[in-house]
């Protein structure tokens, strides 16, 4: 029989009876006969799940033209099961974590949970390499007025699947180190594919590759072969800026440059080198190079090698060596410890005030790196970063020697408040500790990549920290402004300053096709303004990925 906009009336035997089918929210118009009868069924499951197994579907007639009636028996109600099981096939730890009553040979369930409790123990022994395990209750009888009982039957591989072969798809040369060390994926393994799954999507964290789709396997009589699937993505960065400003003392416009270099995974071996050269008004020149060579050996470990020029007019020069052993934690988070040796040279012909003078120093060093990415968010990729790092070691002069400790973090998260609005925190600190001090061994800091509004590298210190702030507004997917507010406080041991800073400007980002280009225009200003280090700058930058 077919019919147009049937209406439903579905009732119990009794009063009680109805209320609890009413309950039940169940569908009371339906196109078409077919879709009654599907109803009716729906109706009586829900009502086995809650514990009337006996329910019957007493009459179903039509009432009239539009109007189909149907009466319920619900019977008696089963609150509780108890389901006894082979201990050989379902452990003891399983079973408590669904059921608060176990004993030797059974255990006790509302029968609400039935269901669900079958489907997590079912996903268990699935995650033991049994991915066709099924499970059923069988020999269900009455124990009494309110209780069921019944035996767990379990129907599973007599071999347990273990992971024979890995394929990849899509970028066949991806470093196999990574499969075994970051995704934590390797063959002989328990086959679990939800845990696989879960593994896979740490590829997210990975600047060099990304999944293209969920992994698959391919079951045969003998075999289990996973296939992941990873796409090869621009991983190589250029970063470099120009920026300008006035002289508050000469009038004269002065520029600053800065070229940042980073190449990854070109040897498809998932290292990366990172080249930087800086060079401001104040006749200062930086030149950075770093290579980190991840999983070395086909071990866990990797190793990161540093060096590091600076150079001050005709004033002195400032080389450190830097040598790393890291150790990859999780997909976000790696450890450190490595040794710094440093060598400055005063270049003065005449030094009468000892605030300059060449050592040798060696530092041991600890550090603790986490990164979080936002893959999806091309204008901000990376969501949040801590950087945290601790070096002990002596300085040698040609008639002293002493001891030193310093400490370094950077830290940045970024809080997305909704789809266009985000906020960004950045911590940023320095401090050395030690029983006399050289300014050519103190902290640079200041300008974009620290306090904006001031020129780079023009403050020394023994001591800073500084707070980055910006509200941001994404106007498009690749358009987006932003303000500035960077609160800073150091101390100069030698100089016995100690001072707050201030800056304070506004920006905007814009993707194109050669990357993110950014306009950054702060204004930099001293709390007690003992000595002149205000400050108005324009920062324009490219960062583009190739």
């Amino acid at each position: 029989m077919i019919c147009q906009n049937l209406n439903l009336k579905v009732s119990g035997k009794t009063d009680f009876e109805t209320k609890i089918i009413d309950s039940l929210n169940y569908l009371k118009f339906h196109k078409d006969y077919n879709s009654l009868e599907f109803e009716i069924d729906s109706i009586q499951s829900a009502l086995f799940k809650k514990g009337f197994i006996e329910n019957k579907l007493e009459t179903l007639k039509q009432i009239n033209d539009s109007i189909f009636g149907a009466e319920i028996h619900l019977k008696s109600k089963y609150y509780t099961i108890y389901i006894y099981h082979n201990k050989g096939q379902v452990d003891d730890e399983t079973i408590q974590m669904i059921s608060s009553q176990v004993f030797d040979d059974y255990f006790v369930l509302n029968f609400s949970e039935v269901e669900n409790a079958l489907n997590f123990i079912n996903s268990k022994i699935s995650e033991k390499g049994s991915p066709f395990s099924k499970l059923k209750l069988s020999h269900i009888k009455i124990r009494d007025s309110s209780n069921l009982e019944a035996q767990l039957t379990v129907d599973s591989e007599a071999q347990k699947r273990m992971i024979n072969n890995i394929i990849i798809k899509g970028y066949e040369k991806f470093p196999k180190s990574y499969l075994r060390y970051f995704l934590k994926i390797k063959p002989n393994e328990t086959f679990d594919l939800a845990e696989i799954k879960k593994k896979s999507e740490r590829l997210q964290n990975l600047r060099f590759a990304n999944q293209i789709k969920p992994p698959e396997v391919l079951f045969t009589e003998d075999s289990t072969n996973l296939y992941l699937y990873i796409k090869k993505t621009k991983s190589n960065n250029f970063d470099g800026f120009l920026g300008f400003g006035t002289n508050d003392e000469t009038n004269n416009l002065e520029f600053d440059g800065y070229l940042n270099l980073n190449l990854t995974n070109n040897l498809n071996y998932g290292e990366s080198f990172r080249l930087i050269y800086k060079s401001d008004e104040n006749d200062q020149k930086t030149f950075n190079a770093n290579l980190s060579m991840p999983y070395l050996f086909k071990s866990p470990f990797g190793i990161d090698l540093s060096l590091q020029i600076f150079k001050r007019d005709s004033s002195f020069t400032t080389t450190n060596q830097i040598g790393k052993l890291h150790y990859q934690i999780s997909s976000k988070s790696k450890i450190y410890t490595g040794l710094n040796s440093s060598t400055s040279n005063n270049l003065l012909s005449n030094n009468n005030s000892q605030l300059i003078s060449d050592y040798d120093a060696t530092y041991y060093s600890l550090a603790y790196e986490f990164l979080s990415q936002q893959p999806n968010n091309l204008l901000f990729p990376v969501k949040a970063a801590l950087f945290l790092e601790t070096s002990f070691g002596k300085r040698k002069t040609t008639n002293t020697s002493e001891k030193q400790t310093q400490l370094f973090i950077d830290a940045f998260k970024i809080i997305n408040l909704n789809i266009r609005n985000s906020l960004y925190f950045r911590i940023n600190g320095s401090s050395m500790d030690s029983d006399s001090y050289f300014e050519n061994e103190l902290v640079r800091f200041g300008g974009i990549n620290s306090i904006r509004g001031f020129e780079e590298n023009s403050l020394y210190a023994s001591l800073f920290a500084l707070i980055n702030t910006e509200y941001r507004f994404q106007i498009s997917n690749s358009i987006y402004i932003h303000t500035i507010t960077d609160v800073a406080y150091f101390e100069n041991q030698i100089t016995k300053i100690k001072e707050k800073l201030f800056g304070y400007g506004f920006g905007f980002g814009l993707l194109t096709k050669a990357g993110i280009l950014k306009f950054n225009y702060a204004n930099g200003k001293t709390e007690n303004q003992k000595f002149k280090l205000s400050n108005s700058k324009v920062h324009v930058s490219l960062i583009a990925n190739f």
